[in-house]
């Protein structure tokens, strides 16, 4: 059975119950001075005073709570299950953090691109339901999960090079938060890249190894601030890495790996292969130019020349619609030359109505709120995410 002895003082209490040792025994102090200490020390949030408590030889455990004068005594270990679970509770939301903040490190909306146009691109050489077997699946997670992990590369690099800027840009980002220290963006970039070029070799997929490695190249010259790289700083190099990766790389490179690493099939290019690279050669352009729009401001400060610092915000917001606008009258027209009347019917009406809702959208901006521009950049990569879906339609 446990004693227990919880004694309120004052508030304003200022000495700490000490907790006094015998030589066999295990002694365990928490102190804290109010609700925001404890929170701050990662001790005990549901308690506002000091507790001090020890466990004897013989097992049982005494403690003393110090906030005021009355005695309370607790039998039967009560107080300590009610702590034990405030405890976990505790636990549970520290966990709850980490993660929240290593899902804001990952760029989300970058990863759940990169898991989007991988299988839909690993669709393309499927050419019946056989196709779709158990080595298929394997094959795709093979493609997937390295991918994944240079993508954390990618964006976790450039928040370390980037950690001025993002203060003024992103502030919410982990590293310019502070909630993650420099040493831990570098350790999860490092094990990430380790590990994604680890699986590449190990997985003996010629295509899948290159796009890594296009990857990590262009991923780095786009970031590290050394001399003849910081690609980021110069608006046409930094436009031509996102659209290298993300419109060329991933559609030729995953193509051939299913096609042929996969299926065994000979190489053989398709008519959807060639939309969905021509197609997201205009989206990954678009991607590249509006990011920046939100961040003018912080990247004038500090010396980045990219499109929206030259040209100006409104005028780069335009092109983008634009060109959206023009890449979906283009898909249109290939639907209807399609023979297959489910795939010109899923191509016109899907793009079409993808590109009244762009335009609806667009008008609707206030290009000088900061709020408004990024809202419309993550409005753009759920058309990016959409275009995936109707990609293997093109037939």
């Amino acid at each position: 059975m446990y004693k227990i002895h919880l004694a309120f003082s004052h508030p304003c209490t200022k000495k700490l119950q000490q907790c006094t040792k015998v030589p066999t025994e295990r002694s365990y102090c928490l102190r804290g001075q109010g609700e925001k200490a404890a929170m701050s020390s990662s001790r005990l949030p549901f308690l506002s005073g000091n507790i001090s408590y020890c466990e004897t030889p013989t097992g049982n455990i005494n403690k003393s709570f110090r906030n005021g004068g009355i005695p309370v005594n607790l039998k039967d270990g009560s107080a300590s299950n009610y702590e034990d679970g405030n405890i976990w509770l505790m636990f549970r939301s520290r966990v709850s953090r980490h993660l929240n903040s290593f899902y804001q490190f990952s760029r989300p909306h970058t990863v759940i691109g990169t898991l989007i146009g991988i299988t839909s691109v690993s669709l393309l050489p499927v050419e019946s339901i056989a196709d779709l077997s158990p080595s298929f699946f394997v094959g795709l997670m093979k493609a997937l999960v390295p991918s994944v992990l240079m993508n954390i590369y990618v964006v976790g690099l450039n928040q370390l090079f980037d950690v001025e800027i993002d203060k003024t840009n992103k502030p919410y980002l982990p590293i310019a938060s502070g909630y993650f220290s420099m040493e831990t963006g570098v350790t999860i970039v490092s094990a990430s890249l380790l590990m994604s070029l680890t699986m590449g070799v190990m997985f003996r997929s010629v295509p899948l190894l290159s796009a890594l490695l296009i990857g990590f190249v262009l991923g780095s010259v786009y970031s590290i601030d050394l001399p003849l790289l910081r690609w980021k700083k110069h608006a046409y190099l930094a436009a031509s890495c996102i659209l290298i990766v993300r419109a060329v790389v991933v559609q030729l490179a995953f193509f051939i790996h299913i096609q042929k690493c996969v299926l065994g099939k000979h190489l053989a290019l398709t008519r959807s292969l060639a939309f969905a690279t021509a197609f997201m050669c205009f989206f990954s352009a678009v991607i590249a130019l509006l990011k920046d729009i939100p961040d003018t401001n912080g990247d004038s400060i500090h010396g980045i020349q990219s499109f929206s610092v030259s040209l100006g915000p409104k005028r780069v917001f335009w092109v983008c619609v634009n060109m959206l606008l023009l890449a979906y009258g283009a898909a249109v027209v290939v639907g209807a030359s399609s023979s297959f009347l489910p795939s010109k019917l899923a191509t016109m009406l899907g793009h079409c109505t993808l590109a009244a809702i762009l335009w609806v959208r667009a008008r609707s901006v206030d290009i000088s709120s900061k709020e408004a521009t990024t809202s419309f950049y993550m409005f753009i990569w759920k058309l990016f995410y959409i275009e995936y879906f109707l990609i293997p339609f093109v037939r």
